[in-house]
């Protein structure tokens, strides 16, 4: 089961963050068509949120077609995001632990990692775009 958590740094709100977990666990293989995904109650409870916060987040998957709720079971995922490059992750997954590593060494914290792989990743999408 998907374990949710809030980073205060990212610029999003909670619902945002949820809503990024969820698509991303989907995307990534983590969850899978037929999951169950945590009960709102708990998710506010361990996350420290308003539960309609929650809410908001599992019925924006919900609009998206990705989960849908059984009233009094519970909310499931009802679609995967996964597609034929998930055997790919495995090598790539390395390269970048290898990759973070190489930047823990050169004195790099996690925010700067962060910092530095995100204006690269930008930087080579507007680059591809152009």
């Amino acid at each position: 089961m998907i374990e949710f958590h809030l980073d205060g740094r990212s610029g999003l709100s909670p619902y945002q963050q949820v809503v990024q977990q969820v698509r991303h666990a989907l995307r990534l293989g983590l969850l899978r068509e037929g999951d169950q995904l945590p009960k709102v109650k708990d998710v506010a409870a361990t996350l420290a949120i308003n539960p309609n916060t929650v809410l908001k987040a599992y019925r924006e998957l919900e609009h998206d077609g990705l989960v849908a709720a059984r009233p009094g079971v519970g909310t499931f995922a009802t679609a995967t995001l996964t597609d034929n490059t998930l055997a790919a992750h495995g090598p790539l997954r390395q390269d970048l632990r290898r990759w973070l590593a190489k930047a823990r060494k050169a004195g790099l914290d996690d925010e700067s990692i962060e910092a530095l792989f995100m204006s690269t990743f930008r930087n080579a999408a507007r680059e591809d775009i152009a």
